[in-house]
């Protein structure tokens, strides 16, 4: 990741990045789903229609 992304929500660093079932966004820890948190940094996973990817 080049730049710095802010989480959709609140404005605080993000994370990862989700794609959740047509829905995506950059999230911070207080906003990511619980299958982006057990990623390690650098990780990516795809289920089915959602795509995960964590950053930090």
């Amino acid at each position: 990741m080049a730049e710095k992304k802010k989480c959709e929500y609140c404005d605080n660093e993000a994370i990862g990045f989700q794609s959740l079932e047509g829905s995506f966004a950059w999230v911070c820890r207080d906003h990511a789903d619980s299958l982006l948190l057990e990623l390690k940094p650098g990780e990516k996973k795809v289920y089915g229609a959602c795509y995960l990817e964590r950053y930090t």
